[in-house]
């Protein structure tokens, strides 16, 4: 075996994964698996995504920054490489379950190798139930679908035609009792009816950020003044107030903050306090964090 690749051991098999009713019998894996006390959001849609699906991804998974969630996606065109894309830009964990081995050799899609290195060196995974080196074929991306739906908590669709491999991952997410969430799309599109499919046997839909949030029983933290919520990304902050959160993704101390935003320490320090008052960051043991 490669020594980039390790056989988990069952004993270290994802929780969520043991308990569906075909769990794998074996499960390789590249890279470090982000922890299982997070929560697990598998998307998926079409691989020839519309620019509104595009859009529709990339505004959602923006929206989940900051959150402690990861994003599992199948390594292929379309859904799943804005999925991981994004995922990657906003520094969410993402995992891809590709239709192939692990194998450099074998990964497929191979335009997708860039990207499949990419989330390893940023800190993500790939996982695969397959022998290292057995290639792609047709009934290798339904038995990857099942393990996509057995590692999340919710699974979110995006695009998907009438006769689409994502509704077989999205029948799977009914039948495995987890979480099903669906960006409504145009009733004139294509890709839209089989999603649509979904909403009328009563799927959850997203349009918001926060309607993930919501599926996943995580809290939001910002609320705005006339009663509703929005994620920081779409609060009026300033350009320095931006700056700040963005350098707190990962809690710092007051110096430390001090010396990476580079502004007078008097203004700086107003700043902060400014931020706190209006309750978007808070300052605990010295460390200053999000709100």
């Amino acid at each position: 075996m490669k020594s980039d690749l390790s056989k988990l051991a069952k004993k270290h098999f994802p929780p969520l994964l043991t308990e569906i009713p075909d769990p794998p019998a074996q499960l390789y894996v590249r890279g470090k698996l982000p922890s299982y006390d997070l929560k697990w959001l598998a998307v998926v849609g079409s691989r020839a995504l519309s620019s509104y699906g595009k859009q529709a991804c990339e505004y959602l998974i923006e929206g989940l920054r900051g959150y402690p969630i990861v994003i599992v996606s199948g390594n292929c065109y379309g859904a799943d490489a804005c999925a991981h894309e994004t995922a990657m830009r906003v520094s969410l964990p993402t995992v891809a379950c590709p239709g192939s081995g692990l194998d450099w050799n074998v990964l497929y899609p191979r335009m997708n190798v860039g990207m499949a290195r990419r989330i390893i060196e940023t800190g993500g995974a790939h996982i695969s139930e397959m022998d290292p080196e057995e290639k792609a074929n047709n009934f290798t991306f339904p038995q990857r679908n099942r393990i996509m739906v057995g590692l999340t908590h919710a699974t979110l669709v995006i695009e998907a035609k009438e006769r689409s491999g994502s509704l077989i991952t999205a029948r799977l997410a009914t039948e495995y009792n987890r979480e099903l969430l669906i960006v409504p799309g145009s009733i004139f599109s294509a890709t839209s009816k089989g999603t649509h499919q979904f909403l009328k046997l009563g799927a959850a839909a997203v349009t918001e950020p926060s309607d993930i949030l919501k599926a996943l029983g995580i809290e939001e933290r910002f609320n705005l003044s006339d009663g509703s919520v929005a994620s920081w990304e779409r609060l009026n902050l300033s350009g320095d107030e931006k700056r700040v959160f963005e350098i707190i993704a990962s809690p710092c101390s007051r110096d430390e903050l001090i010396v990476s935003l580079d502004r007078p320490i008097s203004e700086t320090n107003i700043l902060l306090s400014t931020m706190e008052i209006k309750g978007l960051i808070k300052e605990e043991l010295g460390v200053i964090r999000r709100a």
